[in-house]
């Protein structure tokens, strides 16, 4: 198709040239002295283009002549800058196929052609060697290589550099990821720490965070990142629960006496406050530290809003409210009471009720809501033993020494 257009424009032009200069009896007379050269305007004219077509050509062919070396140099620098790129696509292939002395060897080439020079000219060297280093540092890490490594990693970054390209970013998150795969809290944290703070408010930046804290034994500031994630959607729901329990839990098993459990309580976002099983945590290790009445305290918020709280969190508040029962005062009364009327069907909430009427000395109204939780065989063994004992102790207090005896024993016949 385009021979037919280039053909069709010279017939266009040949028609053109005929019909303009076919007709055209000009005369270009040039003078010289005594000398005069007389010449048609057609011959004219065509001999003043295949002049200028000359000399054009002349020009052109000197430049190229001139410029050869030059583009020499342009043309070595570009093979050497094709081999290093090829090299460092081969050190990817091979690092995510598992191969890492491979890729390792691969990274070593790419770096070699691109500390030629020939790798950069565009502005890129600096991003194309980290890249290189990183890839190599990756596979020795994968390698164990730990001290090679590391001595890539300074050629990279060192620890107080601040960089805002995007490339030093991923080179600082690498390095706290290798860090924490080292079991090295402190060096993970110091990358960390060097991090811009919107790069440090990053998904991946707070997971690492959250890692390093728990490494480190810093439970309190894991569970604060980890809210941050969970506000974040970084986890499902139910792993997000079940991983700000555990960092709860860890927080309250840490505090060694009051005073300590009572600032991490305080320190707990109002979100852990209203989680029934934290709570319940809570309050029983304020009732082991013998301070029932903060247990009780943490509790009351809870059983205000107690239907809300699903079978699960009603059984666990009921539960540490039975290990915390010395702290309850007359205000309980009519809360348990409630809860005996709208809950009849769960023993745990029954033997909650039970043990905080006998603890408030009335005994009658203790007894069947203990012995339903006493008997009921999925109610966990600890709770169903608590509630044998005190209808023992209950049975003491009306003398009645046998039934007190016949108690004892079915407590201890549980497993």
């Amino acid at each position: 198709m385009r021979s037919v257009i280039w053909l069709v424009l010279l017939f266009v032009v040949a028609v053109v040239a005929a019909l303009t200069l076919g007709d055209n009896d000009g005369v270009a007379s040039f003078y010289w002295g005594a000398w005069r050269l007389d010449m048609s305007l057609n011959f004219f004219m065509l001999a003043a283009l295949g002049a200028g077509f000359v000399i054009f050509s002349a020009v052109q062919a000197i430049n190229s002549l001139i410029g050869l070396p030059e583009r020499a140099r342009e043309w070595r620098a570009l093979r050497v800058e094709r081999a290093a790129q090829a090299a460092l696509r081969e050190a990817m292939a091979e690092y995510y196929g598992g191969r890492y002395t491979r890729a390792y060897k691969a990274a070593q080439r790419a770096l070699a052609a691109g500390d030629d020079g020939a790798v950069g000219a565009g502005g890129g060297g600096r991003e194309f060697r980290v890249l290189a280093h990183l890839l190599a540092a990756g596979s020795l890490h994968k390698l164990q290589d730990r001290g090679r490594r590391d001595e890539m990693l300074k050629r990279v970054l060192r620890p107080g550099q601040r960089g805002g390209a995007l490339i030093d970013e991923g080179a600082r998150l690498l390095a706290a990821e290798w860090a924490l795969d080292d079991r090295d809290a402190a060096t993970a944290e110091t990358w960390l720490a060097e991090l811009p703070p919107g790069v440090a408010r990053r998904t991946q930046a707070l997971r690492l965070k959250l890692q390093a804290s728990r490494l480190a034994r810093r439970p309190l500031e894991a569970l604060h990142t980890a809210r941050l994630l969970a506000n974040h959607q970084a986890f499902s729901s139910a792993a997000a629960q079940g991983l700000l329990r555990s960092l709860a839990f860890e927080v309250l098993d840490e505090a060694h006496d009051i005073e300590q459990l009572r600032r991490a309580w305080h320190q707990f976002d109002a979100a852990d406050q209203r989680d029934p099983f934290v709570a319940a945590r809570a309050a029983r290790r304020a009732a082991a530290l013998h301070h029932p009445e903060d247990g009780c305290g943490w509790l009351r918020p809870l059983w205000d809003r107690f239907d809300a709280l699903g079978v699960d969190g009603r059984a666990q508040v009921a539960l540490a409210l039975v290990d915390a029962v010395a702290g309850v005062g007359a205000d309980w009364l009519p809360r348990v009471e409630a809860a005996q009327r709208d809950h009849p069907t769960e023993s745990a909430v029954q033997g909650a009720v039970g043990a905080v009427l006998f603890q408030r000395q009335l005994w009658g109204k203790a007894r069947k809501p203990l012995e339903q939780a006493a008997k009921d065989p999925a109610l966990e063994p600890r709770a169903r033993r608590r509630a044998w004992r005190t209808l023992a102790a209950l049975a003491r207090e009306e003398s009645d020494e046998r039934r007190a005896a016949d108690c004892e024993r079915a407590a201890a016949a549980i497993d």
